[in-house]
């Protein structure tokens, strides 16, 4: 089925992913405590700061999102190298129906001393997603931060500037759409955790779900 065309590999489903990866920065920011559950570098740089600080205990609140996302990363290779030939399922829709189910459960937590809890159990989704999908229209992207976007849009730019190829220009506009979904994915974040709270994760839980169907549609394209 890899060898194939990706059925993961399409704009419609970066754009889709985009937008639940910056829901779930601004939900874990707002709601969970202020921890980044997509790019563990601010975690890195705060765990270090606590560290330093001789704040032991809060030290291990940013650690332990860490270790989720270093454990979510293993999962999804595994399911990748246990799955990837199933008849029925692509391996990532497995991915994609563990992370629906996490998001649920974490909608259901109250806030408060579970927060860490929650935090685990988001990273390791956004570690999940972040592993599995990769790509869009053959071009490496990542849903959950947009760091290496940017870069890539940027330098796509420049080298249409320099070559004015129109297909470079292309490529930098997408990498520019994917990042706009993404902010839009952190505002609608804030709108709804400041609406309905620690429930408004549902949301990108069904965004996934929604990719998850997608899927099947590409499949029998």
């Amino acid at each position: 089925m890899d060898k194939k065309k990706q059925m993961s590999d399409t704009m419609r489903l970066g754009v889709l992913l985009a937008i639940a990866g910056g829901f779930l920065d601004a939900y874990t920011y707002l709601c969970r405590g202020g921890v980044f559950a997509n790019a563990q570098t601010g975690n890195m740089v705060l765990f270090g700061i606590q560290l330093v600080s001789g704040e032991f205990i809060k030290a291990l609140y940013y650690f332990l999102p860490i270790l989720s996302f270093f454990v979510g990363i293993i999962v999804a290779e595994a399911i990748k190298h246990h799955f990837c030939d199933h008849p029925k399922f692509h391996w990532r829709q497995i991915v994609l129906l563990i992370e629906v189910f996490a998001l649920v459960i974490v909608a259901f937590i109250p806030q408060g001393q579970l927060d860490m809890l929650c935090n685990i159990m988001i990273s390791f989704v956004c570690s999940l997603q972040v592993e599995s999908f990769r790509k869009f229209h053959g071009m490496p992207y990542a849903s959950t931060m947009c760091t290496g976007n940017l870069r890539s849009a940027t330098e796509h730019l420049y080298n249409y500037r320099m070559t004015k190829d129109k297909k470079t220009l292309t490529k930098s506009l997408q990498y520019y759409i994917i990042i706009a979904f993404f902010i839009g994915g952190g505002a609608l974040g804030v709108l709804f955790t400041h609406s309905i709270s620690i429930q408004a994760i549902l949301l990108p839980a069904l965004l996934l779900f929604i990719c998850f169907i997608f899927m099947f549609i590409e499949q029998a394209g």
